[in-house]
């Protein structure tokens, strides 16, 4: 039997409603980092109690989002590529609010770091941010496109992050043992880089979420095989 045309029309309508929370999220998101970022180079406090701010409306989506997301399964009990649209959706908007967790941290690292003169070695995190908000970003968009190409390109981007994360690690822990005297900074900068590998992490998560909001296929723990 075929669905009456208004109930079809008002599941479309929540699905669409809880793509754009969803979007709103990433929107956010995406500013609380800049903001935690700009904040740390910039030596700019204010960027940084901004991107701490932003946490609390972000939680607010992400719980919007969830009560958003059950009511849609509850009153049409969706199937196949619907069913997969509305848990993908809740499950990125999770991602998103842990991103958001991230950027605070980072902010409140950057608010510490200002307290003290300048550490050169803060240029480590440069290239690390620049890869993480390019997978962010990617992952996001393959999500919103249903992109499944896209998606799965982002997965394997992650190891040069982790790798980045790594170097960094090292060459910080060198510079403790060089200048004792700035072994805080120097920790703080270790913990904004590992900050920023998890959001390389939540980032694969979504990108992940997308292949299987779109394709129906679960690719989690699979080794990466290089085309051909």
């Amino acid at each position: 039997m075929i669905a009456p045309k208004h109930i079809l029309g008002t599941f479309d309508e929540a699905l669409a409603s809880l793509r754009d929370n969803v979007l709103m999220m990433a929107s956010l998101t995406e500013r609380s980092l800049d903001r935690a970022n700009k904040g740390l180079m910039e030596r700019d406090d204010d960027l940084c109690a901004n991107a701490i701010a932003d946490d609390e409306e972000i939680d607010q989506l992400e719980k919007q989002i969830d009560k958003d997301g059950v009511d849609i399964l509850l009153r049409f009990q969706p199937v196949a590529s619907d069913l997969r649209r509305v848990v993908s959706a809740m499950k990125l908007s999770s991602n998103l609010e842990r991103m958001a967790d991230q950027a605070t941290t980072i902010a409140r690292r950057a608010r510490k770091l200002n307290q003290h003169p300048p550490l050169p070695e803060v240029k480590l995190i440069a290239p690390m941010y620049e890869h993480a908000m390019s997978m962010f970003k990617d992952s996001v968009d393959a999500y919103v496109r249903e992109d499944v190409q896209l998606a799965r390109a982002v997965v394997p981007r992650d190891d040069k992050l982790d790798e980045l994360n790594r170097q960094a690690g090292r060459k910080l822990i060198e510079r403790m043992a060089h200048d004792p005297d700035q072994l805080r900074g120097y920790l703080n900068l270790i913990f904004i880089s590992r900050c920023l590998e998890r959001v390389g992490d939540h980032a694969t998560n979504i990108a992940e979420d997308a292949v299987y909001a779109a394709a129906a296929e679960d690719i989690r723990h699979q080794p990466f095989v290089a085309p051909a």
